[in-house]
């Protein structure tokens, strides 16, 4: 698809609310005025397959043209997902419960399948004995529809029972615990690393790791609130500041106060191995980002994305020369 063939895609979709609330704010933080903002958005959408949100994240309103081209603009992503990835491979990554099973060498947890042929007795000896559970749609991501559940949520099964069946097929899975280092950046959620692999025309590997905090919520994602930072491939060093979805930047925890900047990844390179195993498990899905947890026993696999977002490595506080992550990508395939 060519880029103005896209860009007519797109626009046709667009969602004219949110648009119209993103180009107010556009407006305040970087203050073009409307004519002006409105034709470098059409520049960027036409040029480089950037949607708003892209200009937003990226700031490319503060990039010439040599570092806008750096930058993996939502076309660009979707155009590499579609090269990379079979798309009839994507249920293994889509289930939950499919990619538990599949990948359950480095899941490592218990979990359950709710769905229509779940009973109650099934769902009551699962949760036996056990503490804080997690609610997940079986499909999904963001963490929409994502519940952590207390023992006296499920004291009474019938009552249970019946908000599992309100809340339609999910998958009940038991709580990851977190490596005591990471609980210090913050306690109230599982802080995980995001880490993307490649199966390359030009070479194949690890492209990018970012950790992911939370911020007030029992999830780390960003869109859920929580902030992201970028982590040295080579050390497990945090790198950068943190840095939210509205563009702020902390170089420590709002709530814990705990230092970011410079923070040691536990067990990092164990979960860079077990994503390099993990990569070949589904070649005919080349390109994944493995959401993992560090455990006091090593990394654990939460989840892998097959359409990876790519807001998550691209936010500016991250590239502060400018020069994004598009160029990364180069190694592994021809763009």
């Amino acid at each position: 698809m060519s880029k103005l063939s896209y860009f007519f895609k797109r626009l046709v979709r667009i969602d004219t609310q949110r648009f119209r609330e993103t180009f107010r704010e556009l407006r305040r933080i970087t203050g073009k005025n409307p004519m002006s903002l409105a034709l470098d958005l059409l520049i960027c959408g036409v040029r480089y397959n950037a949607g708003y949100m892209d200009y937003k994240i990226a700031r490319m309103d503060r990039l010439n043209h040599a570092q806008r081209q750096t930058v993996i603009t939502r076309g660009i992503s979707n155009g590499i997902v579609a090269r990379m990835n079979d798309k009839a491979y994507w249920h293994t990554f889509d289930d939950k419960c499919e990619f538990n099973e599949v990948f359950a060498k480095w899941v490592q947890r218990q979990w359950l399948r709710f769905d229509s042929a779940a009973t109650k007795e099934q769902l009551a000896a699962f949760c036996e004995g056990k503490g804080p559970l997690f609610i997940k749609p079986l499909q999904g991501s963001s963490g929409v529809g994502v519940e952590r559940v207390e023992p006296a949520d499920f004291a009474d099964m019938d009552a249970f029972y019946k908000r599992l069946r309100d809340k339609g097929d999910c998958i009940v899975e038991e709580t990851v615990i977190q490596h005591e280092e990471m609980a210090k950046l913050y306690p109230g959620s599982v802080n995980t690393v995001r880490i993307a692999t490649l199966l390359g025309d030009l070479d194949e590997g690890l492209v990018y790791a970012f950790v992911r905090i939370g911020n007030g919520r029992v999830m780390d994602n960003v869109d859920a609130g929580g902030m992201a930072a970028r982590v040295d491939m080579e050390t497990g060093v945090i790198n950068t500041v943190a840095a939210d979805k509205q563009g702020h930047e902390y170089n420590r925890h709002p709530l814990t106060d705990a230092v970011i900047t410079g923070f040691q990844l536990p067990y990092f390179e164990e979960a860079k191995q077990m994503c390099l195993e993990a990569m070949r498990v589904i070649p005919q899905v080349r390109f994944v980002a493995w959401d993992v947890a560090l455990t006091p026993d090593g990394p654990r696999l939460i989840e892998g994305n097959s359409f990876p977002s790519h807001a998550v490595p691209q936010f500016a506080a991250h590239y502060p020369d400018g020069i994004g992550i598009l160029t990364e990508f180069k190694r592994f395939i021809t763009i």
